[in-house]
């Protein structure tokens, strides 16, 4: 009775398959993780497999006044190139911001917690392609 037993969990197991509980995450196609600049800022920034949105995940940034996320050419001079993806959607979570079409992230390629207020760099990412 018991290799009877034995016989049917191995064949019950041998059944299942570990690939078929597994859910795929979306793929990236760009990635970088958010490092603080004048405030703390930490997170993952991603840009989906299609370009059309880029997402934060585990993000978190200090408050401030009039906060735009800009995607920018260059860290050193934020305001000369960038494309503004809108106001920050919240300073921890996870956020998800929709993207022109046709951006170069070959260009454009760091994200910048920007305050517009005070010209300055809470945190960025910089992203590099997967």
């Amino acid at each position: 009775m018991l290799v009877s037993l034995t016989l049917l969990i191995t064949s019950l197991s041998s059944c299942s398959s570990d690939d078929d509980n597994q859910t795929t995450a979306p793929e990236s196609l760009y990635k970088g993780t958010f490092v603080s600049a004048v405030h703390p800022t930490s997170g993952l920034a991603s840009v989906n497999a299609t370009k059309t949105k880029l997402t934060f995940t585990s993000f978190m940034s200090d408050n401030g006044p009039n906060l735009d996320i800009y995607l920018v050419s260059d860290l050193s001079n934020v305001n000369a190139d960038f494309i503004n993806l809108g106001n920050i959607k919240g300073l921890s979570g996870t956020h998800s911001y929709d993207l022109p079409a046709n951006v170069e992230f070959a260009v454009y390629k760091h994200v910048v917690v920007w305050c517009s207020d005070f010209n300055v760099n809470f945190g960025y990412a910089t992203l590099a392609k997967q």
